[in-house]
């Protein structure tokens, strides 16, 4: 019988308004058989993160698998915190916002710390997040302006010799604990393009816990989702499931806060630009289900939904999604070539 590699499952970062309790009931009502919570649904509202063993009675209870823990707004306001800027702090409670760029990024790095303590005991081998930016928001805007090097300065450089320093403890804490940071490439991250991905590796010698969470809905300014994902092939660790839509003559720039009016909007999984289908084929042929299974033990690798819309109820796109992933995009796949019995 031909095997599945695939199971339904939700990120949690966008539904942070429900407890941990709330978010695994909604996604296993909606077809998931796992979900990816946020960091921030394991907090215990006192500075800390609730037992081990109440998190894990509650997938146990529901019989969900835990699929990573998503902590992509901690690990980008520690890599951002120097640059002063204030865009991270609604993911930040407002006594650290007040904080200095120093004492910040210092406050996330002891919570980022323990957080990996937390992974580790909940045997969660992968924590998709992005790497803020290390590197400045001149180069974060991919557009030499101003200047990026000049007399005296090399803001590449700098940004290098950043980037290996701010995140050297995270890294080697990563490293003692078995886990894989998956670094979602991101405009306005640490890493925005393939290339700028594998640079981050090879500034930091081949570091194994720098790896890739992909997402196909951040391709949207030149470099598709297949040229970049078979770039970094190697080291797809864990992925995101989610679309989006370009709107003709609207520019992907304009300082548009509004959602509706953007340029690149996301969508529910079925009707955005991407074909999905082929999306989670070539995860097959990149190796990602296989290296996850391997890592985890587990028998199926996670396609984790993030399908957000500008236009429809969220909790109507997301449960949507699953339902996309669990009847589309978790088929069985094949043993070898259709060829294979041609003639026989």
């Amino acid at each position: 019988m031909a095997k599945i590699c695939y199971h339904p499952s939700v990120e949690g970062a966008q539904h942070g308004a429900k407890s941990l309790e709330q978010f695994l009931d909604y996604a296993k009502n909606a077809g998931a058989a796992g979900v990816q919570p946020s960091n921030y649904m394991l907090n215990d509202g006192k500075g800390g993160f609730r037992k081990v063993k109440e998190i894990k009675a509650a997938f146990a209870d529901r019989g969900m698998s835990l699929d990573g823990i998503s902590a992509h707004c901690p690990f980008w306001v520690h890599t951002s915190a120097w640059t002063g800027t204030k865009s991270g702090n609604p993911f930040i409670a407002p006594d650290v916002a007040k904080l200095t760029s120093d004492k910040n990024e210092a406050w996330h790095e002891k919570y980022l710390l323990k957080l990996m303590d937390l992974a580790a005991e909940l045997d969660v081998k992968m924590i998709p997040m992005f790497w803020g930016v290390a590197f400045g928001w001149e180069l974060a805007t991919g557009y030499p302006w101003g200047f990026w090097a000049g007399g005296g300065f090399d803001l590449l450089k700098e940004g290098q010799e950043r980037f290996v320093k701010k995140t050297a403890k995270l890294r080697a804490h990563a490293n003692k604990l078995g886990l894989k940071l998956c670094h979602e490439i991101h405009p306005g991250t640490g890493a925005s393009t393939a290339d700028d991905f594998l640079m981050l590796v090879d500034i930091c010698d081949g570091d194994k816990s720098l790896q890739v969470n992909a997402d196909p809905s951040h391709c949207w300014e030149g470099e598709d989702w297949e040229t970049r994902f078979n770039k970094v092939a190697k080291h797809i660790y864990a992925c995101h499931v989610k679309n989006f839509v370009i709107r003709r003559g609207v520019s992907l720039r304009a300082m548009e806060p509004n959602w509706t009016k953007r340029a690149m909007q996301f969508t529910d999984l079925g009707s955005g630009d991407l074909n999905m289908q082929r999306y989670v084929e070539l995860l097959i042929a990149a190796g990602y289900p296989q290296r996850y299974c391997e890592l985890t033990g587990k028998a199926t690798a996670p396609l984790i939904v993030e399908a957000e819309s500008a236009h429809k109820d969220l909790d109507y796109c997301s449960a949507d999604g699953i339902r996309y992933v669990k009847n589309n995009l978790c088929f069985p796949v094949a043993g070898g070539s259709f060829e294979d019995g041609m003639g026989a």
